[in-house]
Order: C-alpha cells, then sequence, then structure tokens
C-alpha cells in the first residue's frame, strides 16, 4: 500500500533499528513518512527523494530513545497526510497509552463510528507515520495480531519492546 505522504517526500534519512532500516522520509523540516524498505508494505525511496541522513535529527533522536526503552511518545516534526476520517483514526491511534493494545473495533467506537471497523482497518493502513503514530497498538478482536506494514515480526516486537517498558 502506498501512502498519500510519498508523494510529498522530497528528502529522507535512513534510521538503522532493532526491526531494520527505517526510511525517514518528509520534506527536509517536517517528518511527513515513517517507511519500512522490507515488510508487506515496503517503502522504496525513489529517486526523485533526495537521501541525508542529517536530516531530521529530532525525529532520528526519538526513534532511537523509543527502541531503547527511554522514550513513550513523540513530538519531532511532522505532518499527517491523508483524508479527514483518517486524521481522526490516526489521532485516536496517538490517544492509546504506550503499552496498551486496542481492537479496532474500540477504535471505531472511540472516535463515534463504531460500525465504521473496516474504514478504521483501513486507515490504520494507510498510517504514513508508524511507531510515531501507534498503528501497531491496534489487534483483532481475539486479540490477535492483524497486518502492520513492517510485517507481523515487527509488529510483535514493538508491542514486546513497549510491555516490557510500561511499568
Amino acid at each position: 500500500m502506498r501512502h498519500a505522504a510519498e508523494k510529498i517526500v522530497t528528502a529522507y534519512a535512513a534510521l538503522a533499528s532493532p526491526v531494520g532500516t527505517l526510511l525517514i522520509g518528509g520534506d527536509g523540516h517536517r517528518v511527513l513518512l515513517i517507511g519500512f524498505p522490507e515488510g508487506p508494505n515496503a517503502v522504496i525511496a525513489p529517486g526523485s527523494w533526495t537521501r541525508d541522513d542529517t536530516l531530521y535529527p529530532v525525529a532520528r533522536e526519538q526513534l532511537t530513545e523509543y527502541f531503547a526503552g527511554r522514550r513513550r511518545a513523540f513530538d519531532f516534526p511532522m505532518a499527517m497526510t491523508g483524508t479527514d476520517f483518517q486524521k481522526s483514526v490516526w489521532q485516536a491511534l496517538l490517544e492509546i497509552p504506550f503499552g496498551v493494545t486496542r481492537t479496532y473495533a474500540a477504535l471505531a467506537a472511540a472516535i463515534e463510528r463504531p460500525k465504521a471497523v473496516r474504514a478504521v482497518g483501513a486507515a490504520n493502513g494507510a498510517n504514513p507515520l508508524p511507531i510515531a503514530v501507534p498503528c501497531h497498538r491496534l489487534i483483532g478482536a481475539d486479540g490477535s495480531l492483524i497486518k502492520f506494514g513492517g510485517g507481523l515480526g515487527v509488529k510483535r516486537y514493538l508491542l514486546d519492546l513497549e510491555s516490557r517498558n510500561a511499568a
């Protein structure tokens, strides 16, 4: 799945992480995309993007702190590009506490659209800022892990990381 933010990304930095390399893309100032170059929703930096690993230093630092268990939320300069409905879902994701999971149905209810479970799933899958906007915290009604752009192994890793550091 491609994200709308990819169309306006002009520059990116690569960040080595415990879940593999992350691409942090944006307009040179704000982060518009965090992508996994591997996995079901792999983001490949096109030749029109400029790589500069000095860009987005605050985002790179905060993601590094997150993986080290020292950060629970992000406040680096970012912008979410999507429909109003998608943005409402992404905003609701930001309200899920660190180390906690919610079901798709619970998130649909939280945005007062209880019958929009599938639409919530689609918006979750279109999240251009995974990890920072914690789409990995959504699980199936039966507690199962369901889809993640970086793969289910990465989703499990992120949930386990948060579980270990939530206390």
